[in-house]
């Protein structure tokens, strides 16, 4: 259990402990590669509490842009869920841009239960003066103050930065507009050492040119904001990184299951440059 393991790592001293929550950024973003990544997911573990018998699924993410841009995200997970009593189709899909430089995010995501919309929630979001200012139009219009924070791609930018410079555990506060828009996350980030593939790394074998590349073994915790790391996690997530922002061999683990996202392919697209003004 990670948080098992954590507790043998802070005692033995093998980590360095970054204290409090984390929000600045760095001075030089990574060089993140813009591409479509897809992955196969399969059911890993569920408990009796869970009511599911099998669940199989397919994510899709792509991400496109520059630093002086912006980033975009387009997001889509698609699961098949058996309880035994019936199968059910669940399909979210969310797009996001994130303009790091001005600290500005936009989030619209759209969730389905066959093929039925269930949920939409729309906003915008911008760290103005040290605190998270939240404007939301969907389901409802209305504002929200929230604790200063980071977005997801620069909490993704910080993760690698940290790797880079051997921090193996920190916090970081993360607003990503998920479930009703309205609230951040607590993340407490563990970093294993750089590593290249093993030999017989089959998810390895789909990163087409980065099949060899060094990655970091990554596991972020995700904590209720009100509660912060002292309760347990609403969810966990863990997974294998590169320095570009490419990410392959995931789990993850919602308490009463766990998932399993295989790279099935994995497209790099055009790079943006700077030369022109983002046009959305």
């Amino acid at each position: 259990m990670f948080v098992r393991n954590l507790a043998i790592a802070l005692a033995s001293g093998s980590f360095m402990v970054v204290p409090g929550v984390a929000s600045a950024v760095p001075a030089t973003v990574p060089n993140l590669i813009s591409h479509r990544a897809v992955y196969d997911l399969e059911l890993k573990d569920a408990s009796d509490r869970s009511g599911i018998e099998g669940m199989t699924g397919r994510m899709v993410y792509e991400f496109t842009g520059s630093s002086c841009k912006g980033y975009k995200t387009d997001f889509r997970f698609v699961t098949q869920i058996n309880t035994g009593d019936a199968v059910r189709l669940t399909d979210q899909q969310t797009t996001t841009f994130e303009d790091v430089a001005s600290k500005k995010f936009t989030f619209e995501t759209k969730s389905f239960t066959d093929d039925k919309l269930d949920k939409e929630v729309t906003g915008s979001a911008a760290d103005e003066n040290g605190a998270m200012k939240i404007d939301l139009t969907k389901p409802d219009a209305r504002k929200i103050d929230l604790v200063a924070g980071e977005f997801p791609t620069e909490h993704m930018v910080q993760v690698i930065e940290n790797a880079k410079l051997g921090k193996r555990i920190f916090e970081s506060r993360v607003f990503d507009g998920s479930d009703d828009g309205d609230e951040s996350l607590i993340t407490s980030t563990l970093v294993g050492k750089q590593q290249a593939p093993a030999d017989g790394d089959v998810d390895a074998g789909k990163a087409g040119d980065f099949a060899k590349t060094s990655f970091w073994p990554v596991t972020i915790a995700y904590y209720n904001d009100k509660t912060g790391t002292d309760s347990l996690p609403i969810y966990r997530m863990s997974f294998k990184l590169y320095d570009n922002g490419i990410t392959r061999d995931l789990t993850m683990d919602y308490g009463d299951f766990v998932l399993t996202g295989k790279l099935a392919k994995l497209d790099i697209l055009k790079p943006e440059t700077c030369d022109k003004q983002q046009v959305r």
